[in-house]
């Protein structure tokens, strides 16, 4: 099966690049390095290290130009070399986090166990086993000026910091950057049943914490 043809103008890009042109590399860092530089800071906590990730990832790509084929998008290619060494660089940032803990691996997602307490489902003796008993509590009736405020949102910022790192990643370019599935599993060169698991897991947190939020601020 061949690799797809880059677009027109891509394929300008690429021939500009290759050939050294200056200007050609400005309007590519133009395009893409604020998004290399927010993938960079899914993975990693500190600003300097996005910095030192999106450089390294310049060096890398431009190293490897020749070698692009175009079996995808020339986005998709960059934010795939930035992911890769963000992560290198998030395992050095967390010396005593072991590389498993930010490997996409199916079975590296240590954090399995349930997002709500087991006592809102029904027990395996009940009627109808492991459903509700308790819904997960209604919002007020006006949510939007509490989800727009500021308090919700650092809520909702310091949530998807604490969540697993695989979980973290997925659901920032999921729900924060607005990816697509194909990107995500792209970049990340994972599966779309496990980056579905993933923003699951990840979402499912998010809304218990604005649900304890929420309903404590309710009358």
């Amino acid at each position: 099966m061949h690799a797809p043809e880059p677009s027109n103008s891509e394929a300008e890009l690429l021939a500009a690049l290759r050939s050294g042109d200056e200007n050609a590399f400005g309007a590519l860092v133009d395009a893409y390095g604020a998004a290399m530089r927010r993938v960079a800071l899914a993975f990693v906590r500190s600003s300097a290290a996005a910095d030192d990730v999106v450089q390294e990832a310049w060096l890398g790509a431009l190293r490897g130009l020749d070698g692009f084929e175009g079996r995808s998008a020339l986005r998709t290619w960059l934010l795939r070399i930035v992911a890769n060494i963000a992560r290198t660089h998030a395992v050095r940032e967390a010396r005593t986090v072991p590389f498993s803990a930010l490997d996409f691996a199916p079975d590296s997602d240590t954090d399995r166990g349930p997002a709500f307490s087991p006592d809102r489902f029904q027990g395996p003796d009940a009627q109808y086993p492991g459903r509700w008993v308790s819904f997960p509590a209604s919002w007020p009736a006006e949510p939007d000026g509490a989800l727009l405020s500021g308090e919700t949102r650092e809520l909702i910022a310091a949530t998807i910091a604490s969540l697993p790192d695989a979980q973290r990643v997925v659901i920032t370019l999921r729900d924060v950057e607005g990816w697509n599935p194909a990107e995500v599993c792209s970049v990340l060169d994972v599966s779309e049943t496990y980056q579905r698991v993933l923003l699951h897991r990840a979402r499912t947190k998010v809304r218990a914490a604005l649900e304890d939020y929420l309903t404590s601020e309710s009358p």
